[in-house]
């Protein structure tokens, strides 16, 4: 009773590092709780013994004080006898690790105790315990991967009994210790998430949301879920949720109108609370998947009262993510560019020591060819030369997604058949507006195909967009924000685009069919001889 006393007063004093009033240590019975603690360390029972030690470091007890002295002593004496439950050796180890810290010769003795037990003989709080510790300090050093995959295996069996609380502290375990041996764990939580979607609390929501982007996971059903409940707190929940909901989703390329426009609605009415970083994250996955929600056009002036009123609020790269974002809509921040393009801004861009990365350049490069193409009207300042990147394609984050290597070569295959020799189309040119086709066919006036490497009397250039699954919404056929600018660019510096999407293309059974296709395609008007 004393030790749980103490620990109900930790769950109201505790802060970061200190009680928020220390002085609540000085009242009377308190000291005298930790009096009779003292005295009687030695009578309490393993359960109240490792409760009362826990409870003191929570209230930031001197760790020399006699009463700590005391109750570490004798808890060293109970583990050497070995006989503590793995419940009662966590919470001993938890508070090894807040007096001495991960290096605890008494914690590997308590890690040594709880290698030799199975898993399987563990309640669900036991195994909750354990990975807690795990998360706390005790399984950043790899030395315990055996016991770990023993637990994740005995994880997924008991899957089905878990609350929302702990579905979402284990994914939150998980994600710490970076277990990404552990998908069938983490597909298994997944499944059992949808169940509780509508019952997380805002901060569990968080972490789930969290762990499936760090893992790469969603499913369909899980998907679905958040569909139903995402209308019903996109104006009540916590800031930093919701913002969580918009990055699984942009992370995972998964379009959702229903999910998107409930929180565009709610952006509108509570984007003034927001953090610089919130709204920036909100705003990215309108980009990334080339969506517009019916209210975009308030959505997009509450972003640019946003940007007007706390400009100075933003770091320069998330600005620039903004900005960037609201281009591949065609939303043109043209009152904001003149300022990113500034001397100033560009230097506050620049990573320490190592100058601006390959991606915020090829990003300052879209926005300004952005300027030039598509707001004719801009008279601002232009970027300068040594910002400007020559291609968009590169490897990691890049403003182009490399062609399907597979669906590139059926499509190459069908081209030589159409028109008879590889000589008359160019792959995967670079031209001088940083965008790389997967194909050109260059014609004359008349309508003749010619070699690729003919650059004279050139009447119309073709460019082929062989887009494959990684080009669009994971789950709709709709163009990815990135690939919809570089078909509207290359539009506006006098391309005709021919798309050839994989939902097509993978229709196609055989050689003549494809030809037909590809002929179709490319020459509409025209009637193909037999060669």
């Amino acid at each position: 009773m004393a030790a749980a006393s103490l620990h109900h007063i930790a769950d109201m004093e505790q802060g970061v590092n200190c009680l928020k009033d220390p002085a609540v240590l000085e009242n009377n019975t308190i000291r005298a709780l930790c009096k009779q603690l003292e005295e009687d360390s030695g009578r309490l029972t393993d359960n109240g013994l490792v409760s009362a030690l826990l409870a003191c470091t929570r209230l930031y007890l001197d760790p020399w004080s006699t009463l700590m002295v005391r109750l570490v002593s004798e808890s060293q004496e109970r583990l050497d006898q070995g006989s503590l439950s793995v419940g009662q050796l966590c919470d001993l180890g938890q508070a090894m690790l807040a007096l001495e810290g991960p290096g605890s010769v008494m914690l590997d003795q308590i890690m040594s105790q709880i290698q030799k037990q199975e898993p399987t003989a563990w309640s669900l709080e036991g195994l909750r315990a354990v990975y807690k510790l795990m998360q706390n300090g005790a399984g950043f050093d790899g030395k315990y991967c055996d016991l770990l995959n023993g637990m994740h295996t005995h994880a997924v069996t008991v899957t089905s009994r878990m609350n929302p609380a702990t579905v979402s502290e284990l994914l939150g375990v998980l994600t710490s210790l970076n277990q990404t041996q552990a998908m069938p764990l983490v597909i298994s939580l997944c499944k059992r998430a949808v169940r509780h979607v509508p019952h997380f609390t805002d901060d569990e929501l968080t972490l789930v949301l969290g762990a499936l982007m760090h893992f790469g996971h969603s499913d369909h059903y899980f998907v679905d879920a958040m569909e139903k409940y995402v209308p019903t707190m996109a104006f009540s929940s916590n800031p930093e949720t919701v913002t969580k909901v918009m990055q699984f989703f942009g992370r995972r390329n998964i379009l959702s109108p229903v999910v998107f426009d409930a929180v565009a609605e709610s952006f509108v009415y509570r984007a003034d609370e927001y953090t610089t970083s919130q709204v920036a994250r909100q705003i990215m996955p309108f980009g990334k998947l080339g969506y517009l929600p019916p209210n975009a056009a308030d959505v997009f002036r509450k972003v640019e009262t946003i940007l007007h009123t706390r400009f100075s609020h933003f770091q320069p790269r998330t600005l620039l993510n903004v900005l960037h974002s609201c281009i591949l809509v065609e939303r043109f921040p043209v009152n904001f560019v003149s300022k990113v393009f500034s001397s100033y801004f560009l230097q506050q861009l620049q990573d320490q020591g190592t100058g601006i990365d390959r991606r915020v350049l090829a990003q300052l490069t879209q926005l300004y060819m952005t300027m030039k193409l598509e707001c004719p009207f801009y008279e601002g300042p232009r970027l300068r030369p040594q910002y400007n990147v020559k291609s968009f394609l590169m490897p990691g984050h890049s403003l182009e997604t490399p062609v399907d290597p597979h669906l590139y070569n059926s499509v190459i295959t069908g081209l030589v058949d159409l028109l008879g020799a590889r000589s008359y189309f160019g792959s995967k040119v670079l031209t001088p507006y940083c965008y790389t086709l997967d194909v050109e066919i260059k014609l004359d006036e008349d309508g003749y195909v010619l070699p690729a490497s003919h650059n004279d009397d050139v009447y119309k250039r073709i460019a082929l967009c062989i887009d494959g699954h990684k080009r669009f919404a994971s789950n709709k056929r709709q163009l990815l924000g990135k690939e919809a600018i570089k078909q509207r660019h290359l539009r506006l510096i006098g391309y005709e685009i021919v798309q050839i999407p994989f939902y097509e293309f993978d229709r196609l059974r055989n050689k003549q069919s494809v030809v037909e296709y590809l002929h179709q395609k490319i020459f509409p008007h025209s009637y193909r001889l037999s060669w």
